[in-house]
């Protein structure tokens, strides 16, 4: 009993010595890497193949394909890379997440572990403790957990090696569907357990090296090891937006798609595996045939989505539609209207109105008494983000062509109305985050004041609504003087309560500009309106003249726009 108690401690401690130096590798040297590793993300991914060598290359670097795949979807949701880049990096990544075998097979059973692994530990602390703020600290500590990783596969070796001396595992070998399908399993668990398929695949092959477990039982572990590991990419994708759950949708179609397809062609696979080894000179031991295996059943699932990785993202693209997306794709910008450019004006003035109601919504929210939904404002500045970039790259696609100089002038008119509407939305996302600030005042003359230039800011955007049929530009005009008055009045007042000590001084700063922020959205808004109003009006009149350069025309116009942007 004591000999078996034994060996489940040092499976156990090989285990976690293991987990530990992976972990360890992992951190020091995505530190180490500061921002290299997210550039190389962000920049490296233009096609699918580059994404797959890039993933390739940063998971053998980092040893964790989570890692990477959680860095991607991390990207994906931060709109750093596109949904269809990051798919090649998906693939690359469970091709470098073989390099673990190979490290187990090549040179975990090569190497006096003692003689190797210890100095590397020795040396690496010494760079951690001496490093201070510089790379050398995170280095030091990767180079540790090189040191352990070695370490906790030798221990793994040797309680593998009392395993078989005290069990008789012949009656264990795989029989039939059933037993492969039992291993799949067991690979499966044990990665979902331990949130590492290196792990599961460093058991596995000291497990098989060790007589414990035949060829075929520890190829279907491995199997199971490369599906389980998209437990951590469906974890990450928990709240993430519609992008970040195709990406790890990907992530399991790929793997369980590649396990399949391995389960099937089992036997070929092998055939593959032998004869590579064969033609490499590889030594026919347990471990080399599995990181072969490992290996070889990764290309080919490459191989099998590379061809259909459009369709994919196509079919992808389908699922997971959220509200934002329906609301931030373009509704009035058809190509076809490319080439009549008063029917493209038209439609830029009637998709602009469409973000004016998304910022209308945006500032009903954030000058409501009620408490504020951080999340939906922000869904909302992200919707008028889009439909601002989809007007400029329609825009720009008119611009290619030789414009009337009014035409021109009518369509930088549209491009300044959209910096307006941009700020005003910058505005109000900004005000979200201030609304408890003024909740929380007491003062009775201060909170008055501020409850009545609030109540003409909200009365200023709920007339502010281009489409509705009884809108009027100038009641708009009229309550925009109002609120320049009371703007006026409530900063005199928040001033008074900071001289006489009823506000402190940085509250009365914070409140000026707040009160700036909601008067300074309505201008924007205002100035916004005003261009569209007349732009819409005077739509039907434009005529063609003489052929003119849009774009220094479209400069000019931001210029003169910058120059008034006094208030």
């Amino acid at each position: 009993m004591q000999h078996y108690l034994l060996i489940i401690g040092m499976l156990a401690g090989g285990l976690g010595l293991f987990m530990l130096a992976v972990g360890m590798m992992t951190d020091g040297l995505q530190a180490a890497a500061g921002q290299s590793l997210r550039d190389i993300l962000a920049r490296w991914t233009r096609t699918p193949v580059h994404g797959i060598f890039t993933g390739l290359a940063i998971t053998a670097i980092v040893q964790s394909s989570s890692a990477v795949t959680v860095a991607t979807i991390g990207f994906v949701n931060a709109g750093i890379i596109s949904m269809r880049r990051a798919l090649g990096v998906v693939y690359g990544s469970n091709l470098g997440t073989t390099m673990t075998g190979w490290l187990v097979a090549v040179v975990g059973f090569k190497l006096n572990i003692d003689a190797f692994a210890l100095p590397i530990i020795g040396v690496g602390m010494l760079l951690r403790l001496t490093g201070g703020e510089s790379k050398r600290a995170p280095l030091g500590l990767a180079l540790v957990g090189f040191g352990l990783f070695f370490l906790g596969i030798d221990v793994l070796k040797d309680a593998f090696d009392g395993l078989v001396s005290t069990i008789d595992f012949n009656q264990l070998t795989v029989q039939g569907i059933s037993g492969v399908l039992l291993y799949v399993a067991i690979g499966f668990l044990i990665t979902v357990l331990t949130q590492s398929s290196s792990a599961a695949i460093a058991i596995t092959l000291t497990a098989a090296t060790g007589g414990v477990l035949g060829l075929y039982a520890a190829a279907a572990m491995v199997i199971g090891a490369n599906v389980g590991t998209t437990s951590t990419a469906a974890i990450a994708v928990i709240g993430a937006t519609a992008n970040a759950k195709r990406v790890a949708s990907a992530h399991i179609i790929f793997n369980v798609g590649a396990g399949v397809v391995a389960l099937m062609i089992l036997p070929l696979l092998f055939w593959l595996v032998q004869s590579s080894s064969d033609l490499l000179g590889l030594e026919s031991i347990p471990a080399v045939t599995l990181a072969l295996f490992h290996t070889v059943f990764n290309i080919v699932g490459v191989l099998l989505m590379l061809p259909v990785n459009n369709r994919l993202a196509d079919f992808l693209e389908k699922r997971f539609v959220t509200q934002e997306e329906v609301e931030s794709r373009p509704q009035h910008l058809d190509k076809t209207i490319l080439v009549t450019p008063v029917l493209a004006i038209n439609a830029l003035v009637l998709e602009l109105s469409r973000v004016i109601t998304v910022i209308k919504r945006m500032g009903l929210k954030v000058m409501a008494e009620q408490p504020i939904n951080l999340h939906t404002v922000s869904h909302d500045e992200r919707v008028v983000n889009q439909l601002s970039a989809a007007a400029s790259s329609f825009i720009s696609q008119i611009e290619r062509a030789e414009l009337s100089k009014e035409i021109a002038q009518q369509l930088a008119k549209i491009l300044r109305a959209d910096q307006h509407l941009l700020a005003a939305s910058d505005q109000a996302l900004a005000l979200a985050t201030h609304h408890q600030l003024v909740t929380a005042i007491t003062d009775t003359s201060v909170k008055e004041g501020l409850r009545q230039f609030n109540l003409l800011a909200y009365r200023f955007i709920e007339c502010a609504d281009f489409s509705s049929p009884q809108f009027s530009l100038s009641i708009c005009q009229q309550q925009l003087l109002h609120i320049e008055q009371s703007y006026d009045d409530v900063k005199a007042l928040l001033l008074l309560a900071g001289v006489e000590n009823r506000l402190k001084i940085n509250v009365v700063i914070e409140l000026i500009d707040v009160n700036s922020d909601k008067r300074h959205m309505c201008i924007q808004l205002i100035k916004a309106l005003t261009l569209l109003n007349n732009l819409l009006l005077d739509v039907d009149s434009i005529e063609n003249g003489d052929a003119v350069d849009v774009s220094a025309v479209i400069a000019s116009e931001q210029a003169q726009a910058s120059n008034n942007e006094a208030v």
